[in-house]
């Protein structure tokens, strides 16, 4: 039987050095996988279909976060240690992985709503407009289980399949149960809100708008629910009439003072300017980094933890984290509670094959995975888990109490991940994406992700980005596309040479061709070639595969 621990020990035949820009001093170990090879006819959480969900996956004992990196560049995924790639051009549902450009990222009007409910929450306590509203889908995570709310977990591994290499069986992903796909969140589809949404004058209203249609036009009585009231004014936008009273309620605030008083100088430069022009846009830091009163009602504090119980802070935390998992699972995902005990919530959210790495070039809490915990007042409500990659924050998963869902902390993690990436990218230049999983157009639910913007689409064949306003009118034809329209060009990380790819056989590591030819039984050709076509040359070369 092979052991985990054998495999990061030293002493090797065969180990590579220095991993290059992420190598950490010292010889890093290689990778070590077993591929499980494909899974076809399973359930699917996206469309329903009982037999519909093709993939491929293998188990990671170990993993350096540059072979990951590279691995999720041809569309793969990680839950727990089980690295799974859907089949693009079978499944029922393809799941084309997605990132946001960080560097270049502009919140919506959605978006800093809910950064401003964030921040109204903090400093005054307020939640009487927000207590009713339905939390949008998280914006991160992939594990799905029907198209309707709540969801589980798409990339959710069964107990079973994530067992050590002695044990003899299939992997199999269960049904994504999260926001019908993924997200993090309780389950509403995130809904794009408008702050040039009109509202009805009322007779509060300053100044009456003007008729909606001209005096010579007849129209017949409205029915009952049915059109405009043509009785009453025009609808006008919120901005305006907000405007118009805020300018009311300063001209009456002047009409007691003293006769020839001199309007503050805000007042009449809000006066002389009632016409203002368009506030210059805000990026998320603006709102996250905002100055709190002092007499601010709660304090937020977000903490980055190595996901290691060698780790004072993960280790003293974990007992709170694992009860919040439970109960988001159990209220969010009407998990029971044996499906979320802390077994199921270290093999899927703190058990990681990545190997903490460190570099002169990297950011300072150095690459592999952390949870970034969320505390409310001494009190954690949220966690975010991430992988820091050399390229990008690869998002897994949120979980949080659902007694706060009103703050939307879905989308909310969402953009401080993003902020966070831009904040990494200050010491490490080559990170600068956010890469939230998969994104599934066939599932209207899973659509929310685009609202990322810029955002890119890996395109299934050549494993080119590409601008998702490209690919958006591909989709609407097809659910399956390839995006990349230059006809001759090809997948420049394919498979060229089988015999080049590395395997780990009696604890040696020898290329293919070698074990090839030392191997005794039935000949495993086509599994290694159809493992190293999906890992593609460059990693085939680089982790080893085990073979027993």
């Amino acid at each position: 039987m092979f052991h985990r621990r054998s495999a990061r020990g030293g002493g090797w035949a065969g180990h590579s050095g220095g991993r290059g820009r992420c190598g950490a001093a010292g010889a890093m170990p290689a990778a070590v996988v077993e591929y499980k090879g494909w899974k076809e006819g399973y359930g699917c959480g996206y469309c329903g279909a009982t037999r519909g969900k093709v993939s491929a996956g293998m188990w990671a004992h170990s993993m350096t976060v540059q072979d990951y990196q590279d691995l999720i560049d041809r569309g793969w995924r990680r839950s727990g240690k089980y690295v799974y790639k859907p089949i693009m051009n079978q499944t029922c549902c393809p799941q084309y992985t997605i990132r946001c450009q960080a560097l270049h990222f502009q919140a919506s009007k959605s978006h800093k709503k809910v950064l401003k409910k964030m921040l109204k929450f903090i400093s005054r306590g307020d939640v009487s407009k927000v207590a009713n509203e339905e939390e949008p889908m998280d914006s991160h995570i992939e594990d799905v289980a029907t198209c309707d709310f709540p969801y589980k977990s798409e990339s959710q591994v069964s107990q079973s399949e994530l067992t050590p290499l002695a044990v003899d069986h299939t992997e199999r992903v269960e049904n994504e149960d999260k926001d019908s796909g993924e997200t993090k969140e309780e389950g509403n589809v995130q809904k794009v809100e408008s702050d040039s949404g009109q509202i009805c004058t009322d007779k509060d209203t300053p100044v009456p708008a003007e008729p909606c249609h001209s005096a010579k036009a007849v129209h017949a009585p409205p029915k009952p629910g049915k059109g405009a009231d043509l009785s009453k004014p025009l609808c006008r936008k919120a901005k305006d009439i907000r405007k118009e009273r805020k300018l009311q309620k300063l001209l009456q605030n002047q009409m007691g003072t003293v006769e020839g008083s001199q309007l503050q100088g805000d007042q009449a430069f809000l006066l002389q300017n009632s016409k203002s022009k368009p506030n210059q846009p805000k990026n998320i830091e603006d709102f996250i980094l905002v100055p709190l009163p002092d007499d601010a009602q709660h304090k937020l504090e977000v903490r980055l933890v190595p996901v290691s119980f060698e780790d004072p802070q993960f280790k003293s935390s974990f007992n709170q984290s694992a009860t919040l998992f439970a109960k988001y699972q159990m209220s969010v995902h009407k998990d029971t509670p044996s499906d979320c005990g802390e077994n199921e919530f270290t093999r899927f959210l703190c058990d990681s094959p990545l190997e903490a790495e460190h570099a002169p070039d990297g950011p300072e809490c150095g690459y592999g995975s952390f949870h970034q915990q969320y505390w409310l007042d001494g009190k954690i409500i949220a966690v975010g888990v991430i992988d820091i990659l050399p390229y990008c924050v690869s998002s897994v998963y949120l979980y949080y109490d659902p007694d706060f869902s009103f703050l939307s902390l879905g989308v909310y993690s969402a953009l401080r991940e993003i902020a966070f990436t831009r904040q990494l990218h200050e010491k490490a230049p080559d990170l600068c994406f956010y890469y939230m999983g998969f994104y599934i157009h066939s599932c209207p639910k899973m659509r929310y992700k685009g609202q990322y913007r810029p955002s890119d689409l890996l395109c299934p064949e050549t494993y080119v980005w590409t601008p998702i306003e490209q690919c958006l009118p591909l989709l609407e034809h097809s659910k399956y596309s390839r995006f990349n329209q230059d006809g001759k060009a090809v997948d420049e990380g394919r498979l060229k040479e089988l015999g080049r790819v590395r395997v780990l056989h009696k604890r040696t590591v020898m290329p293919y061709s070698v074990y090839k030819k030392r191997r005794k039984g039935p000949s495993d050709e086509a599994s290694v070639q159809q493992y190293a076509s999906l890992v593609g040359q460059t990693c085939s070369e680089r982790m080893l595969l085990f073979r027993s």
